[in-house]
């Protein structure tokens, strides 16, 4: 004899999962997983989460401990590599492997910090230009069309010339580049959905201007929004590589994969390890990245979805 059904929104203790929230995720994984590409980025990056987060019981020496007669070693597979250092040391002895396990954390770290601080910024500057429009509107978006008209590493690298070389100030100016793009992403969503039936009839029963903006309209603002933090968690790790290279960015012996391009650039043609294997760390992150940043477009954009 069949169990008779709950009646709806009672709690049954075995489906405590709202059926209607799994239905959604059961979709947007479908969409996701068919993009292949995205899937194999999504395993890779959290990999590289599982790396940064237990970096000290996976890492086999410490990311500045120096072996003075192990300098410029090659990695185990090449004639005079050792097994004790797999992918070579540095030019001081250090291990490279390490260096790269402990460098994760940074690129991570750098990526969360820098997109966390661009997308609530612009967020909250983006929903007040498309809500109140007129001069608001008008004074806020020429603003970012003024900071939009440097490129952004050249932008980024003048305000942390201002601010002073260091890993903080660098996130602090790539975030500041990075926040147009959220505040005009923002804006469009936002004048799309304010004249909708849902918002007038919130609006009509009484709901304050800050509810309206925040509860009833941002949420359905969010899908492009997560799809260009995806993007920007990549870019933000790029960039912040390029500050590295360049001095500006996070200062040695800090193990970042930028930082360490910079310091063992005048050795390419002696020890191509330090300078590869580093570059390609951040190839393969920033890869990884922008592949599930297309799976979530895919599954996030109703325009993309299949019947």
């Amino acid at each position: 004899m069949a169990t008779p059904a709950a009646p709806s929104g009672e709690f049954t203790g075995s489906d405590p999962v709202d059926p209607s929230r799994r239905a959604r995720f059961a979709e947007f994984w479908f969409y996701f997983s068919e993009n292949r590409g995205a899937v194999v980025g999504l395993v890779f990056f959290v990999f590289l989460v599982l790396l940064a987060v237990f970096a000290p019981l996976i890492a086999p020496h410490g990311p500045n401990e120096q072996y003075r007669d192990a300098v410029l070693v090659p990695p185990f597979w090449q004639e005079g590599g050792r097994s004790a250092f797999l992918l070579g040391t540095d030019p001081v002895g250090r291990d490279i492997l390490s260096r790269l396990i402990y460098g994760t954390r940074y690129s991570l770290f750098i990526g969360v910090i820098v997109t966390t601080i661009s997308l609530i910024g612009g967020i909250v500057i983006g929903v007040v230009a498309g809500y109140f429009r007129g001069w608001v509107d008008t004074a806020i978006m020429r603003v970012m069309d003024i900071i939009l008209a440097f490129p952004s590493l050249l932008l980024a690298l003048v305000l942390v010339a201002v601010l002073g070389p260091g890993l903080t100030n660098a996130m602090i100016a790539i975030a500041l580049v990075f926040q147009p793009h959220f505040v005009r992403l923002t804006r469009a969503a936002v004048m799309a959905e304010k004249n909708r039936d849902y918002v007038i009839a919130a609006r009509v029963a009484g709901a304050k201007p800050l509810r309206l903006m925040f509860v009833t309209i941002l949420p359905n603002c969010m899908a492009p929004l997560i799809v260009q933090a995806t993007l920007s968690f990549s870019n933000a790790i790029l960039d912040a590589a390029a500050l590295g290279f360049l001095g500006m960015g996070a200062q040695p012996p800090t193990p970042e994969w930028g930082t360490m391009l910079a310091e063992a650039r005048e050795f390419i043609l002696r020890a191509w390890w330090v300078v590869t294997l580093p570059g390609l760390a951040i190839l393969m992150t920033v890869l990884a990245i922008n592949l599930m940043g297309d799976g979530l477009r895919d599954a996030l954009d109703p325009k993309l979805k299949r019947s």
